[in-house]
């Protein structure tokens, strides 16, 4: 089969690789339909790492995508040959102390895909996975869109931290690439509609209005604080960080309250940010992780 692979910094091959195969019952071979590229996978391209998670050049990242099942296990119940499907690409031990109290995404044994010293992406032709990792998706959604719930799975995560609060909440999202638009929809979804965001490119920030958004702004050209926030309200109740930009989590503590949240979605470039720790102090800021998305959460 042919595969696209990191040999290097900035450098992409595509090989010839063994196709691979159906080793475990409940494993389901994949013919990859539509792959995305997420922000981690560019950092692996531009970086080479994430972390502590070094590429041993060549690897295969990409993990965002869909597929259709061309063969299966003989425990496979679910799933269908020719079915196109969504794919999880966290594959969960369900057995470790983090599993079993619902926190899958944090398995402590946890694999996923493209990541290294774990398991090679999706940029290839073939993949095998658990059905588990399989969902099927409604007819008539194409593998562009069945590509696309993965990332909006994390924006609906990280919305879930929000539920069951007051709807009359602002909410600031900063950055609005997929993972932002995901948040806002999420949002939206979960019937908040005090909505803000920033980006650098006008072009997004046209697609966070149409998704809900009420005010937008672009820090490059304007002050984004004295633009959101009213002096009367003292600041905005959240903040959900989603580029990774250590200016935006400075401006995101200016944005917040006394008592705000700040949640960071966003991957950094580097291996370290800073916060203004006074202001930080004075505020009182609570800072959540948000880290991918977890199955067992259903927000409403």
């Amino acid at each position: 089969m042919k595969k696209v692979v990191l040999t290097g910094i900035k450098k992409m091959e595509m090989i010839d690789a063994p196709a691979p195969k159906i080793v475990k019952a409940d494993d389901v071979l994949l013919k990859i339909d539509t792959v995305g590229i997420c922000g981690s996978d560019m950092h692996y391209y531009n970086e080479g790492k994430i972390g502590n998670q070094v590429i041993e050049f060549p690897f295969s990242v990409g993990h965002e995508c869909s597929a259709v099942v061309v063969d299966k296990g003989k425990d496979v119940k679910e799933l269908e040959i020719g079915q196109l499907v969504a794919v999880d690409p966290a594959v969960s031990c369900h057995e470790c102390s983090q599993c079993k109290s619902g926190r899958e995404h944090t398995c402590l044994h946890q694999k996923f895909l493209g990541c290294p010293g774990q398991m090679e992406g999706c940029l290839a032709e073939y993949i095998v996975l658990s059905e588990r990792n399989c969902f099927p998706v409604a007819k008539g959604i194409s593998g562009e869109y069945a590509a696309l719930i993965e990332p909006l799975s994390i924006g609906w995560y990280a919305a879930h931290f929000l539920e069951g609060q007051s709807l009359a909440k602002s909410i600031a999202v900063l950055g609005t690439g997929p993972i932002g638009l995901s948040v806002i929809l999420s949002l939206k979804a979960g019937g908040f509609n005090n909505i803000y965001a920033t980006d650098k490119l006008d072009y997004r920030l046209n697609a966070a209005e149409h998704a809900g958004a009420v005010l937008t702004g672009n820090p490059d050209k304007e002050n984004v604080v004295n633009k959101f926030v009213d002096d009367d309200e003292g600041g905005l109740d959240a903040v959900i960080e989603c580029c990774g930009k250590q200016e935006a989590i400075d401006q995101a503590v200016e944005l917040l309250k006394p008592g705000g949240e700040l949640f960071i979605v966003g991957i950094p470039e580097t291996d370290r940010v800073s916060f203004d720790i006074s202001s930080l102090r004075r505020k009182e800021i609570k800072i959540q992780n948000v880290r991918r998305q977890n199955g067992g959460v259903k927000p409403s």
